[in-house]
């Protein structure tokens, strides 16, 4: 592609010239890089798409310098501009945009470098998919618009064209349910509370425990998916939007007695009251009203934005009947429901169900499920776990429907440092090669927590027809990271290539994802270590490795103390530690459960164990302070923040009070028993400041201490695990009354507390 001559001009943020088309890229660059609004100029060519073509092309841009000096991108897409910007930005200007720190996008040199020659890209698929449906419970259920602004921006810059968006669902539903005859009193127990709602969506649990979900919030939320799918379409993405999946409030059969409807079966030992969802029939005539009422209220809401639908109907729930004919006859009927609400409508799928109830989808039953959508263009099914579990190949390339690669990498938002850097560049290639209907490639993290690279890693080899050199991949990482510096030192590069050859490089797929630290599990003297699955416990590498990676990140700062004041710095210091202290606790735990449990028992030794552990622990939780991204009070405050609504009178106020304990709680309960009871206890456990010193610490430290006088032969598991489970349930009353804390300087408590610990683990 070439820029021609005639478009020669130079563009502004705010000018009339800029098209409608290109001007949301126009308004990015006002966002994140205010002071260069006037060096840009985009253009839209979508004159190489063929022009027979049912489906969308493959994405190209160019990127140049103009005769006046204005750097010229120009694309076959909106989506195609966007990921030119990036390319632009970290190939030439070195500056790039992150998780948790934000924007570096303004810390490009200025002027801004111009390319020397035109440097072009073309992507191998059409589609770059991203989220997870619980990725909007385990990460942005409390995100407000500023939040959005920025993911929605990382999206843009990282080729995303095909993102879900779910925010605000439970307004068209309870429009809906409204329009059948329900009462609000009827439908709002059916949803599920901010941190749980992808559940309810999945139809895996109903209602919510501690309180219920208020009216303004659910319009709140529908107003704020007003503003992310019009963002979302300015920046050239094409959102998938809920479809009606069929679950519906118990209460509808007392207006529908006749209705056909099943309960779902239990999921994770919940409650019958909270779980067992039922589930109307897509047999049932009702089911296609629904439906029609669902995508027409949503089309009046946003407009006719999209073809595409998310709709899961088994995500680990088995369906009523694994007979094949009424397996087909489910997804005839949703589909035919969609095609009547919408003719140009495509069901979106995750593939999850065919490889977490594997025992129950059989290739048979598999084929006669998939069979329904009788025409294969109206389906698109997300391979979810592709880097670890993929089911394209046992399933025929999902029996020609089109599908999308994908890395699901991260459970829960579980914080280890975790990849395959190897699987998600080599296998996509291949499976692109080996599968004609392979459409899309994406990510599709449980939660947004951390490994940044690895999500960028695959978003880039999507515009890559070979798998990218990780080596180089990892040093322009680095290079861009830490750009706001006057020198980046040896260190660094070194830092990031030792990660690269250790933690990201996991080849041993019986751990096939982010692995958990032990100590942010129920204290126990077995089932810790060894676990494998996706919450694994094992370390595939040395562990020597990250605190050679760790010194050399520290190193750095002898070079360049300015890198102690660069928040991409910290926070990587901090994350590495995390994950040396997280190596460190388990090999401590191994050596104290094998010196108790010796006939001839030293008690000395044991002590010393005990308090290495109790130490690991609070120097943790002093250095996760130090920083927002890894405290607990920042997830509890965005959820208090979201249940106010700026209530003018006692009455209001009292109820604002009674949604924020309520949010907070619904917050603080995901991240610690998930559930009433500790249902899925520790599932999205964190380490964070707060947690990691006071909820894990005095569950360990309840533990330890039994542990010590008792000794062996008098242990009680019984009364072991109650004074865990004690520590557990005040935890939350206590955790949402945690105060202030002293939070001291990153490098403060690095050089100080950290080394000491380390040095006493002899680490170093």
């Amino acid at each position: 592609m070439r820029v021609s001559s005639v478009f020669s001009l130079i563009a502004v943020c705010w000018t009339v010239a800029a098209t409608p088309s290109t001007q949301g890229l126009y308004d990015l660059v006002k966002r994140r890089l205010p002071s260069h609004c006037e060096d840009f100029v985009f253009f839209l060519d979508n004159s190489t798409a063929p022009s027979n073509s049912t489906g969308p092309g493959l994405d190209e841009y160019a990127i140049s310098t103009l005769g006046n000096g204005s750097i010229a991108i120009e694309g076959s897409s909106l989506s195609a501009l966007a990921t030119g910007l990036r390319r632009y930005l970290t190939d030439v200007a070195h500056v790039d945009i992150h998780w948790f720190i934000g924007s570096r996008l303004d810390e490009a040199a200025s002027p801004l470098p111009r390319p020397n020659s035109t440097i072009s890209g073309k992507s191998i698929v059409p589609w770059r998919y991203y989220f997870n449906t619980v990725t909007f419970s385990y990460t942005t259920p409390f995100y407000t618009w500023t939040d959005w602004e920025l993911e929605l921006d990382w999206l843009a810059l990282h080729g995303v064209n095909l993102p879900l968006a779910w925010v605000g669902f439970e307004q068209i539903l309870l429009d809906v349910f409204r329009d059948i005859g329900l009462t609000d009193s009827e439908i709002i127990p059916f949803f599920s509370g901010p941190a749980f709602q992808a559940w309810n969506r999945f139809g895996n649990i109903q209602g919510s425990w501690n309180g219920s979900l208020p009216l303004s919030f659910i319009a709140s939320q529908s107003l704020l998916q007003q503003q992310i799918l019009a963002r979302m379409l300015s920046l050239g993405m094409t959102p998938i939007l809920p479809a009606f999946t069929g679950f519906v409030p118990r209460a509808l059969t007392s207006r529908f007695p006749s209705a056909a409807v099943v309960n779902g079966s239990r999921w994770e030992d919940f409650e019958v009251q909270y779980t067992n969802t039922t589930f109307l029939e897509p047999s049932d005539p009702l089911f296609a009203q629904l439906q029609e009422k669902v995508i027409s209220k949503q089309i009046d809401a946003y407009g006719n934005i999209t073809s595409f639908y998310t709709l899961d109907q088994y995500n680990e729930n088995d369906p009523f009947s694994g007979d094949l004919d009424y397996l087909r006859n489910v997804t005839k009927g949703t589909w035919q429901s969609l095609k009547a609400a919408n003719p140009a409508a495509v069901w979106v799928m995750q593939g999850w169900l065919f490889y977490s109830n594997a025992d129950f989808w059989t290739t048979e039953r598999i084929s006669s499920y998939l069979s329904g959508v009788e025409d294969d263009s109206d389906m698109l099914v997300l391979d979810l776990f592709s880097e670890s579990q993929p089911q394209w190949q046992r399933t025929g390339s999902y029996s020609g429907k089109p599908w999308v690669w994908n890395q699901l990498h991260n459970y829960g938002g579980n914080m280890g440092l975790y990849g395959q850097v190897d699987n998600v560049t080599i296998n996509p290639i291949a499976a692109l090669q080996d599968s004609p209907t392979m459409v899309g490639m994406g990510c599709t993290p449980e939660g947004q927590e951390g490994n940044e690279i690895i999500y960028k890693l695959l978003l880039d080899q999507a515009w890559s027809s070979t798998p990218i050199n990780t080596s180089n991949y990892f040093r322009s990482w680095a290079q861009n990271r830490y750009a706001a510096n006057n020198s980046i030192p040896e260190d660094l590069y070194t830092a990031w290539e030792v990660l690269r050859t250790s933690a990201y490089n996991n080849t041993n797929l019986t751990s096939n994802a982010v692995p958990k630290a032990i100590f942010e599990l129920a204290p126990n003297i077995t089932g810790l270590v060894g676990r494998t699955g996706h919450h694994p416990t094992t370390i595939n590498y040395n562990p020597a490795t990250v605190v050679s990676a760790w010194q050399h990140l520290v190193a750095a700062s002898s070079h360049d103390a300015q890198l102690w004041k660069n928040p991409a710095y910290a926070h990587d210091v901090i994350d590495v530690t995390r994950q040396v202290f997280s190596n460190a606790f388990l090999g401590t735990y191994t050596a104290l459960t094998e010196a108790w449990n010796t006939t001839a028992q030293n008690t000395t030794l044991v002590a010393a164990h005990v308090a290495a552990l109790k130490d690991i622990l609070t120097t943790l939780d002093t250095l996760l302070l130090t920083r927002p991204q890894f405290r607990l009070a920042p997830w509890l405050a965005s959820a208090r923040a979201l249940a106010r609504t700026n209530a003018t009178d006692g009455a209001a106020e009292e109820a604002e009070t009674e949604t924020e304990a309520f949010f907070a709680l619904n917050a603080l309960n995901q991240v610690t028993l998930w559930g009433p009871t500790g249902e899925i206890n520790d599932y999205a456990s964190k380490s964070w400041g707060g947690l990691v010193g006071q909820y894990y610490l005095p569950r360990w430290t309840s533990f330890l201490d039994y542990l010590v006088a008792t000794g062996p032969a008098a242990y009680d598991g019984g009364v072991a695990r109650a004074g865990v489970k004690r520590v557990e349930e005040e935890f939350q009353v206590l955790g949402l009354e945690m105060g202030k804390r002293e939070v001291r300087a990153v490098r403060d408590v690095v050089e100080g507390d950290v080394l000491d610990v380390f040095r006493g683990l002899d680490l170093l």
